[in-house]
């Protein structure tokens, strides 16, 4: 059963963004007073335990505003929808954020091909169960034997090979942690050791079956262990090694021999006993910012790290299809209905998924609800048309440029799939909800479609709609 989200507070219009650093700081919300628009001001990250209270992040909508009307948004929206490069199957979901009632519904309820935005419902899921505070711990402890020990992996594929930082990526420092464990190696007479590492917390094989070889041959995606390096990250033409864990536990080893201890051999696989003395441990970011890295870069691994770590919250299997299981079931349990979606992964990136507009609408609904504090990152993370992560090119020619630092949404692309799903304020102040799939896209052409939607966002943007 569907449940309507009401809304107290809805996040103000914006007209642009101090941007420092895309991965790492969240842009500025603007506070929107016609026709002065004022300059830009910082807004707390999603780690920062403000968003656990919604005024300091969401501002009071005015009374005044008036809400779109069903056929105001069908009359400009609609004829957009027909764009020939968008192709014969879309799809359109609109709501308003206050009040959750739906102001447009061309074919929402259809399954639809996903791409990146399948995403969202990981993060809901995440935030949900792990929770967006929740540090990942990588560990070192005593082995089997005194002169053993073992790195145990939490789950952080972002370490860093230095000393910890500020950043998202590399966060946890391999140093810091080499440095911590030799101090109290030396103090137990221990200075000559073998390293083993412990990866178990996930389960099968790191890669997904439902993945293309050669989105990963070719860096579209990295493999998904339960630790990783930061440096070893995917990136188009630069692939992740073929076993992140026994990299990190490398470079680590490394780290320990920097700091003079003899470390004997390579790292092995082993899997630590679990009442094992603790010699060392550093802490990732919040997951909440992990997730707003993924949401910005719409990087496919650290999508499938999250879905993974849901599992495990949940005690399930941490396999791909367990871990996309979850997700969906997480979703369900949070009261909405999922229709006929379907997942088979938790990034998008394979070949199977199915999801309804009005899921990926209905769950970010549940984010901008005051009654969902812990799902609220899922909006703080969204890049920023016109600014930042993969929005950050887009929204640039003169017809979409007036919705630039107002859109905030999740792009997808597949081929012959697009999506964009977020939230936008219309010319009066209004919140709007928004999800835009195709997956019939003529000749692949996903560059046209992506014009297209962005299109749509500004139209709604530049509409009062009545």
């Amino acid at each position: 059963m569907r449940a309507k989200v009401a809304i107290a507070v809805v996040l103000v219009a914006v007209t642009g963004y101090a941007v420092a650093d895309s991965v790492d700081l969240v842009p500025g919300v603007l506070t929107f007073a016609a026709p002065a628009r004022p300059a830009p001001s910082p807004r707390p990250t999603p780690s920062d335990p403000a968003l656990l209270a919604p005024d300091p992040v969401l501002a009071p909508l005015s009374p005044q505003a008036p809400m779109p009307s069903p056929a105001g948004v069908a009359r400009v929206l609609r004829p957009l929808l027909r764009a020939p490069t968008l192709g014969p199957q879309v799809t359109a979901y609109v709501a308003d954020a206050v009040t959750g009632d739906v102001l447009l519904d061309d074919g929402a309820q259809r399954p639809m091909i996903p791409a990146s935005n399948a995403k969202l419902l990981t993060g809901a899921a995440v935030l949900s169960t792990v929770g967006g505070q929740t540090r990942l711990v990588t560990k070192v402890v005593q082995g089997a034997s005194p002169d053993e020990i073992v790195l145990v992996g939490g789950g952080d594929m972002l370490l860093g090979t230095g000393r910890s930082s500020s950043a998202v990526a590399g966060r946890a420092g391999l140093a810091d942690l080499a440095a911590s464990v030799a101090s109290k190696l030396r103090a137990a007479g221990q200075r000559r050791i073998v390293v083993r590492f412990d990866d178990s917390l996930f389960s099968g094989p790191n890669v997904s079956p439902r993945w293309l070889p050669g989105d990963v041959a070719t860096g579209y995606t990295g493999r998904v262990a339960a630790l990783g390096l930061a440096t070893d990250r995917a990136r188009p033409g630069n692939p992740s090694s073929a076993d992140p864990a026994m990299t990190a536990a490398t470079a680590f080893a490394n780290a320990l021999r920097a700091v003079g201890v003899d470390v004997v051999g390579s790292p092995q696989r082993t899997v630590a006993a679990g009442d094992s003395a603790v010699l060392g441990q550093v802490e990732s970011a919040p997951v909440a910012e992990i997730l707003e890295l993924a949401l910005l870069e719409s990087d496919n691994a650290l999508a499938e790290v999250l879905a993974h770590l849901t599992a495990h919250a949940m005690g399930r299997r941490t396999t791909f299809q367990d871990s996309a299981v979850a997700v969906l079931d997480e979703v369900q349990e949070l009261g909405l209905d999922i229709g006929a979606t379907r997942l088979v992964d938790g990034s998008g990136l394979g070949r199977g998924s199915q999801v309804p507009a009005r899921v990926l609408g209905d769950v970010l609904l549940m984010a901008a609800s005051p009654a969902h504090p812990r799902l609220r990152p899922l909006l703080e993370g969204l890049p920023v048309a016109g600014f930042t992560g993969t929005l950050a090119d887009r929204f640039a020619i003169a017809a979409t440029r007036p919705a630039a630092g107002i859109v905030r949404a999740k792009t997808g692309t597949l081929t012959g799939a697009g999506a964009l799903a977020g939230t936008t304020v219309d010319r009066d102040g209004r919140l709007l909800v928004f999800v835009l799939m195709a997956d019939r896209l003529p000749l692949g052409d996903t560059t046209a479609a992506q014009l297209a939607f962005d299109q749509l966002g500004a139209a709604m943007t530049a509409c009062g709609c009545r």
